[in-house]
Order: C-alpha cells, then sequence, then structure tokens
C-alpha cells in the first residue's frame, strides 16, 4: 500500500482515522500499531514476523543496557550484540545478492564454478526500520533516553505507518513525550491535510510526469548531448518532487495523528555548496549519519587527515545504505570527496548572501552525481556521462522526440520555476528576522475574526489541484515512490 493510491486515500486511512479519534487516549498508540501492522502486512505479510522480530529484539536489548548503565562496560557488550544483528538482518537481505554477485563474477573470471545461491527478497523500509532500531538503543547506552518499559509505544515508534516505508527517518528520544502526551487540535489536524495535498501533488502532479521521461532517457542506447542533459535534469526534479513529496505526506499524517516530525528538506537545489546541500537534502539521514557513524568514526576530533577520512566513509557508508550497487558506491565517495575538499579550503559555513557562481557549480556536482545515482549499472552511467561531455549533438534524438509531448516539458519548466521561486525564497527569509506564521481564520486584538485571505486562497488552490491530482492518480497506472527501493 502506497499513499498515492486508491485504496489508500478512500479506505485505510479514513478509516483509521475515524478509529482513532472516537478511541481514546490509552488506545490511541496501541490502534496506531495495528494499523501500521496491517499498512506494512498489505505488502508481505510474510515479512511482518521479521519486521516484529527486530522490533522485539531492540526492545529486549534496550532494556539490557538501561539496566547495565549509561557507557559502562557490561552496556556497551550489549550495545555491540544489538547493533551487530541488527547490521546482519540488514546486510543478510539487503547485500547478499550484490556479494555473492560480485564473488561469483571473480570466481568465473577465474573459472571457477560460481555460488549458487536463492535470490533474496528485499523487504521494503527494512533500511529505514533497522536504522532507527540502532539510534534507540544508541541513545539508551549513551544516556540520551531512558530504555522504554512501553513495549506498545516502542513497537509503534518502529511501526508507525506514515514514516515506515521511506523515512523521515525518526528517533524515539525526539518522539517519546509525543507518544505520552500530544495535542489533537483542529489547526494541526488542517495544517497535516494542507502538507498532504502538497506532498501529493509534488508526487502525483510533478515526480510521475518526469518519471516517464528520465526513464526514456536513460534507456537511451546511443544519447545524444540533449538526451543525457534532459534525462539528468528530469531526473534532478523528479527524485526531489518524489521523495519530499512522500516526506511531506508522512508529516503531514503524522500532524493528522497529533505527532510533529523533524523537516526532512529544506529546498536543498538553492544551495551553494554540497556540505550546504546535506544539510538541506534528507535531513533526517544527514543528520544520522553524523551523529551515530560520523562521531562514533572520532568526528573531527583526531586531527586533520582523520577529519578528512571520517567524512568520505560517512558518505561512503552513506551511498552503500542506498543500495547494493557499486553505483551507490561511487555516489557516496563522490559526496565524501566534495566535502572533505570544503571542509579543507574552508567552504563549509553557512553562506551570508546568494553568489550565484556557488550555487551554479553546486548544481552541476548534484546533477552529475545523479545521473550514477540513478544508472541501474556502471555501464548505463558511463553511457550517459559520454553523452552529457561530449558536448556534441545537443539536439534530442528522433526517438526521444517522438515520445516528449507538451505535457512534459511544460511540466519540467514548473518545477525548475518552482524550485527557483521557494528556494530564493527560503533563502532570503533565512536572512531576515522570522515572524510567526498566522493561520487563516485568527482572533484579532479586538477579539473580531480575521481571514487572512492570502492563505485561504493558497488552500483553496491546493485542494483544487489535490482533486486534479486524485483524478490523474485513478487514470495512471502504479507508481511506488521511488525510496521504496532503499
Amino acid at each position: 500500500m502506497v499513499f498515492s493510491s486508491n485504496v489508500f486515500l478512500f479506505l485505510f486511512l479514513p478509516v483509521f482515522l475515524g478509529l482513532y479519534y472516537i478511541s481514546g487516549n490509552r488506545y490511541r498508540n496501541l490502534l496506531l500499531l495495528v494499523a501500521s501492522y496491517i499498512f506494512y502486512a498489505w505488502w508481505r505479510v510474510d515479512f511482518l514476523a521479521l519486521f516484529a522480530g527486530v522490533t522485539l529484539w531492540n526492545y529486549w536489548i534496550g532494556l539490557k543496557v538501561g539496566a547495565a548503565g549509561v557507557r559502562t562496560k557490561p552496556a556497551q557488550r550489549w550495545l555491540l550484540l544489538g547493533v551487530g544483528v541488527d547490521l546482519c538482518i540488514l546486510g543478510y537481505f539487503k547485500y547478499a545478492n550484490f556479494g555473492v554477485d560480485s564473488l561469483n563474477a571473480i570466481m568465473t573470471s577465474m573459472g571457477l564454478e560460481p555460488f549458487i545461491l536463492t535470490h533474496v527478497l528485499l523487504p521494503i523500509g527494512i533500511s529505514f526500520y533497522i536504522f532507527e532500531s540502532i539510534s534507540y538503543i544508541i541513545d539508551v547506552y549513551r544516556g540520551d533516553t531512558p530504555a522504554t518499559r512501553n513495549l506498545i509505544d516502542f513497537a509503534a515508534f518502529v511501526a508507525i505507518f506514515p514514516h515506515l516505508i521511506a523515512g523521515p527517518v525518526l528517533r524515539f528520544k525526539d518522539l517519546v513525550d509525543q507518544f505520552n502526551n500530544r495535542t489533537h487540535t483542529l489547526d494541526k489536524f488542517s495544517e497535516g491535510c494542507t502538507r498532504f495535498m502538497q506532498g501529493f501533488i509534488k508526487k502525483v502532479f510533478i515526480a510521475d510526469t518526469l518519471a516517464v521521461v528520465a526513464d526514456h532517457c536513460f534507456a537511451l542506447q546511443n544519447p545524444t548531448t540533449g538526451d543525457a542533459w534532459l534525462g539528468a535534469l528530469a531526473y534532478t526534479a523528479q527524485l526531489y518532487f518524489d521523495f519530499s513529496g512522500y516526506s511531506d505526506m508522512a508529516i503531514g499524517l503524522g500532524l493528522m495523528m497529533g505527532f510533529r516530525f523533524m523537516e526532512n528538506f529544506k529546498q536543498p537545489y538553492i544551495s551553494q555548496s554540497i556540505t550546504e546541500f546535506w544539510r538541506r537534502w534528507h535531513i533526517s539521514l544527514s543528520t544520522w549519519l553524523r551523529d551515530y557513524l560520523y562521531i562514533t568514526l572520532g568526528g573531527n576530533r583526531k586531527g586533520t587527515f582523520n577529519t578528512y577520512r571520517n567524512l568520505f566513509l560517512t558518505m561512503l557508508l552513506g551511498g552503500l545504505w542506498h543500495g547494493a550497487n557499486f553505483t551507490y558506491i561511487i555516489w557516496g565517495a563522490w559526496h565524501g570527496l566534495w566535502l572533505a575538499i570544503e571542509r579543507a579550503l574552508g567552504l563549509d559555513t553557512n553562506p551570508q548572501r546568494f553568489n550565484p557562481v556557488k550555487w551554479a557549480f553546486t548544481f552541476l556536482l548534484v546533477v552529475v552525481g545523479w545521473v550514477i545515482f540513478r544508472a541501474e549499472n556502471l555501464h548505463v552511467a558511463a553511457r550517459m556521462y559520454g553523452a552529457m561531455f561530449s558536448f556534441g549533438d545537443w539536439q534530442l534524438s528522433e526517438l526521444n522526440r517522438a515520445q516528449l509531448t507538451g505535457l512534459q516539458v511544460a511540466t519540467l519548466i514548473v518545477a525548475y520555476l518552482t524550485l527557483a521561486f521557494f528556494g530564493l525564497r527560503d533563502f532570503y527569509r533565512n536572512a531576515t528576522p522570522a515572524q510567526a506564521p498566522r493561520t487563516p481564520v485568527h482572533i484579532n486584538t479586538d477579539g473580531s475574526i480575521g481571514l487572512d485571505w492570502s492563505r485561504v486562497m493558497t488552500r483553496a488552490l491546493v485542494l483544487l489541484l489535490f482533486v486534479a491530482s486524485v483524478l490523474k492518480l485513478s487514470a495512471q497506472s502504479y507508481s511506488p515512490f521511488l525510496y521504496f527501493q532503499f
């Protein structure tokens, strides 16, 4: 089941919200857990057992770590056991096929018989719920949160369906108070509905339309320079609107239930360095990598060389987290290399003014990186890079022109105009003192009811676009979110 599906919109969500709001506070976390397990089992019932097993394992390890004491040797042994088992589970399901295939390629080249391994199916969302479980037991070990004895709350945290499949990567210590006591107001529910609709529009109207362009360009056997750059730019926009759209929907659903999740994107394509890009892109993952991997490796505490090494290794492993493919490893190394270079040159600070040259160079680095991230294998990546930087024929190939529609071109233009407008608005808003936002309906100082007509009209437009998106969804084929594969 996905958010952008009729069964979710018109069956699962209304039934869940109806039961949720007629239930008392005492039963809402249990209802959330049951609904989340149903949501996950809709994909495959058999992997629900693995999911529940991982939850129980980390709940038990958390109790053992907590009982042993903060940062003690016994606690460290329990922590290493817990993290080790978690990583073994993730490693088997995510990397067994990749490892055996790589080993077989070497053995075949040496004239040896390859190993036979039944194809291992990747459970959806496993990278996210394993990382969230690891962060919990590490936080208990560090003393950042006490070990919870409430199994229902912990299981609901791991399974909560808005973020279960593709994030954001949440942390128990940030949500534990909300599980115990969260507010449910009309304003928060309205904000959640608007945020959900915005994400839905991003996904269905923009990302799904651009997906056809990107897929076709990357599938061309002899792309021209124009084909390659069109595919790269289409995928760059598609990935952002797809993934940030999912995050918007997850945050919106959380608000409908009284939760406030962390923001996962802050206009990343306005960044003027790769360092800034990672402060704005997939923020929940980048901060997780910083807090639990980069700092564990030593951070910047053990000399200049080790700092650069830790930056590079963190991004290399972050790339590998995305998937078992050399393309992801190279993509992670690409970003790790630039993070180290910017650290060495002192370019890792937040910019105070907008510099078009720095922005253009950073955007170029990001787009170049997305090509190998999107490519099925190194051969496809090499073919795309060869076409992009041959600077030969900038015209689209006949095959590409025959497939490209006016709607797709218009969507690509609208996507980048949207990115530019909201990116620049975000940059200059951060440069000025923040003002408290007002709700569309508010109480004036004299006690009268006032309307913020600009916000009212904005929400009305969002509602109309959402209805149009639902109609479009009903007419198109199934289109899963890109991050489901991770």
